[in-house]
């Protein structure tokens, strides 16, 4: 394997798309409080017109289109959307698009509100943020969901110890990793600022926990694209010494505490 490839963002994208029975399963979705927020701060409800950037197999955009919002989602990898299709078949006034956001035409009409969950950080920082205000009418929002693995819970020495196992079979892991505490995990607009396009951005978190089991945690990982670039011999191995860690240290269960960020700007020219 060409070592770029762990970094290559295109590379990293397109993993999403390979197994997507798996990570509609696995991923996890979002605290309705969230959506409630939404509803309150942007008026996402019935009759609002809403872009959707990466709706992957349409864990945020569900819950959207249950508060009877017309939608149209773009999404990138064909068998993700396909899957956010059947999953939002009982919905007439949700469109899904295959397409890269970067190269999507948009429409005549302007959208109420521009939203990506977990996405925004795969578009191309050239574009982004000036195309998502180019989408908003005058006024309109850009709702961006950000998820932080952090730490505070009974598990953290797990995480920690578990970086020997990435140390040793992922290129490239920093040496002593560890998750930040939530507090330390700064707000950040610096890119909506620096468009002038949009005014003050308000933020919003969110924490949970998820537990897992071995087989779980292993099915989670095998979610994500800096795991699924790895050569056979490196997934294996990381993926063995991890679950070894699980099962002699952690009876073979562990919980995972995830923060949501909610990111809301009005845009403004």
């Amino acid at each position: 394997m060409n070592p770029d490839e762990l970094t290559d963002p295109a590379r990293l994208r397109a993993t999403f798309d390979e197994d997507t029975a798996l990570y509609d399963r696995v991923r996890p979705g979002y605290p309705p409080a969230l959506f409630d927020d939404l509803a309150r701060l942007v008026g996402v409800g019935p009759g609002c017109r809403l872009l959707e950037i990466g709706c992957g197999t349409g864990q945020a955009t569900l819950p959207l289109a249950e508060r009877d919002c017309e939608i149209v989602a773009v999404e990138l990898g064909p068998a993700m959307a396909a899957v956010a299709r059947r999953k939002l078949a009982p919905f007439p006034n949700v469109r899904v698009e295959v397409a890269a956001f970067e190269e999507w035409p948009l429409p005549p009409e302007p959208f109420d509100v521009v939203i990506s969950a977990t996405a925004f950080h795969w578009i191309d920082p050239a574009v982004r943020v000036t195309k998502a205000a180019a989408a908003l009418r005058r006024g309109g929002a850009l709702a961006i969901i950000a998820t932080h693995h952090v730490a505070g819970n009974a598990h953290d020495t797990f995480f920690a110890e578990m970086q020997d196992c990435y140390e040793r079979w992922m290129p490239g892991t920093p040496p002593g990793l560890r998750l930040q505490h939530p507090g330390d995990i700064p707000t950040d607009s610096a890119d909506l600022e620096r468009s002038g396009r949009f005014g003050p951005a308000e933020f919003r978190r969110y924490e949970w926990e998820q537990a897992y089991s071995t087989a779980e945690y292993l099915d989670v990982l095998l979610s994500y694209s800096g795991h699924r670039v790895l050569t056979p011999a490196n997934q294996s191995g990381l993926f063995t010494c991890i679950a070894h860690l699980i099962d002699s240290r952690y009876d073979g269960r562990v919980r995972k505490r995830y923060m949501n960020e909610l990111r809301v700007a009005r845009r403004t020219a």
